[in-house]
């Protein structure tokens, strides 16, 4: 009897102690309407869970890190600090348009905006680590959804789709740091977790259609007025574009062209204007009319003209579809944020003379009502020409991924590729899914071909499998047999 006791007064008091962290939390339970407030708590405490579990498990490893790994994780515990307060003034606010949506998600925006600032200047060892947080908070963006007709993905997706361009530096690290220091791949993995299952469940659980605005709070939101008088002075330009502008998306094709894409295209549209203050030659300007040339070259002169023929000429950058069925992507320097994003089974893909950059090839996706229709994501074929440094990551490919002519490039595959050949080519990473491991791979004329594979489906590590370059030739019985060399330690 004494046991029964104590077990019910152990009881009452967990109840006086969760309705106590409730009022806390600023959360007042009123009869109307109480069931939805009662999911909005338990939403804010599940993603208090989530914080507390996940975010600080990756705290944990930047803590032992250092450095800008722990930098960049900080501003990461703000961003789901900031998203915590934002879904509590969801439920209290209504619905506003799109200019009070940016003005809304302004605090979100600014600590997504530090990460992006710290992925700038030259590369270090911890560049992959913070290209990693810089990509993964987009996935913070699903709180921006607001309808099939939004441009955005469903949130659940949205959170996938987000992890999937963060994935390609993580792994980076998982590999890089896998037998060096275990505190970079538990701070790889945890990250991993945060968004897959951690957020992606979260959302689904609590937001599969985006947050719930309040209906009859008096609160709104609407774009900040001008101020008047004269204008401030400019500031300087942010670091990367914000990431929920109200402005609708513009295609890569109908950006203004830069480079030297920019200066052919202002020598086209002078025209005739172009030419028209040179003067016309006349023949005692003719050098074979001159009485001071001669048909001898001194060696000075035969200097300068070998020196100028051998500046290279760098073609202007292109990223377009040409005829409906090639993509083409082609001399991009030092650009990460090349995405394919509209292409089907029947294009190809075509990339060229690329250094330093990243092209993704993704899913193509569409929202019917609450349905979100998946399509193949498929390419017909992909070629990679003459890159160095260059990452490509793509879903599914029909026929092939070739590459060829190039120096030191990752290649991540999270669909299947039937065949993928590599040529003439020093330096290549391949990353297979567990859906591509079937591939057949061929090599010609190449070196130092690492490819990595799951250790497990459920494990994020990664094993590695170095491809031979050297062979044994011997014959045998009337033919030549051919044998892989084995390196002890390699």
């Amino acid at each position: 009897m004494e046991a029964q006791l104590v077990d019910r007064l152990e009881k009452a008091v967990a109840r006086l102690e969760a309705l106590s962290s409730s009022s806390s939390r600023g959360f007042a339970f009123s009869d109307a309407g109480a069931g939805e407030d009662m999911a909005s708590d338990l939403a804010i405490k599940a993603l208090d869970d989530l914080i507390a579990d996940n975010v600080a498990r990756v705290s944990a490893a930047a803590e032992k890190i250092g450095g800008k790994v722990l930098d960049a994780t900080k501003v990461l515990q703000e961003a789901f600090s900031v998203l915590r307060e934002l879904l509590v003034k969801v439920k209290q606010t209504q619905k506003p348009d799109m200019a009070g949506l940016g003005e809304f998600l302004k605090p979100l925006n600014e600590a997504i905006g530090k990460a992006n600032a710290l992925t700038e200047g030259k590369r270090d060892a911890f560049s992959n680590h913070v290209k990693t947080v810089s990509d993964s908070l987009s996935a913070l963006a699903w709180i921006a959804y607001t309808g099939k007709d939004c441009g955005m993905s469903l949130p659940i997706a949205h959170v996938e789709e987000s992890w999937q361009m963060a994935e390609f530096y993580n792994n980076k690290v998982l590999v890089e740091y896998r037998n060096k220091d275990p505190n970079h791949a538990e701070w790889a993995k945890a990250m991993k977790e945060l968004y897959l299952p951690g957020l992606r469940d979260y959302v689904k659980k609590y937001y599969p259609l985006g947050p719930v605005w309040g209906t009859t709070s008096k609160t709104t939101i609407s774009a900040a007025p001008k101020a008047s008088g004269p204008p401030a002075p400019a500031a300087p330009p942010p670091p990367s574009a914000p990431l929920f502008s109200t402005d609708s998306s513009k295609p890569s094709s109908s950006q203004p062209k830069q480079g030297m894409a920019a200066v052919f295209s202002e020598i086209n549209s002078c025209g005739g204007s172009l030419t028209s203050g040179l003067k016309k030659v006349t023949d005692d300007m003719k050098s074979k009319n001159r009485a001071d040339r001669s048909g001898v070259v001194n060696v000075v002169e035969k200097e300068q003209r070998t020196s100028a023929h051998a500046v290279p000429k760098t073609a202007p950058p292109k990223f377009e579809l040409q005829m409906g069925r090639k993509w083409v992507v082609e001399n991009q320097i030092g650009n990460k944020d090349l995405v394919i994003n509209e292409c089907d089974a029947k294009q190809s893909v075509y990339i060229f003379g690329c250094k330093n950059s990243v092209v993704q090839i993704q899913v193509s996706c569409q929202e019917l009502g609450i349905h979100l229709i998946v399509f193949a994501g498929k390419v017909n074929n992909i070629t990679i020409d003459k890159c160095t440094k260059t990452g490509v990551l793509f879903k599914d490919v029909v026929a092939a991924c070739e590459i060829v002519n190039c120096n030191s490039v990752d290649v991540q595959i999270q669909g299947s590729a039937p065949t993928i050949s590599v040529d003439n080519t020093a330096g290549c990473q391949l990353y297979l899914s567990k859906d591509s491991l079937r591939a057949s791979i061929t090599t010609a004329k190449s070196s130092e071909i690492n490819v990595m594979v799951p250790a497990s489906e459920t494990d994020s590590d990664w094993g590695e499998h170095a491809l031979p370059q050297q062979y044994l030739h011997t014959f045998k019985d009337g033919q030549f047999v051919t044998t892989p060399v084995s390196h002890s330690g390699g």
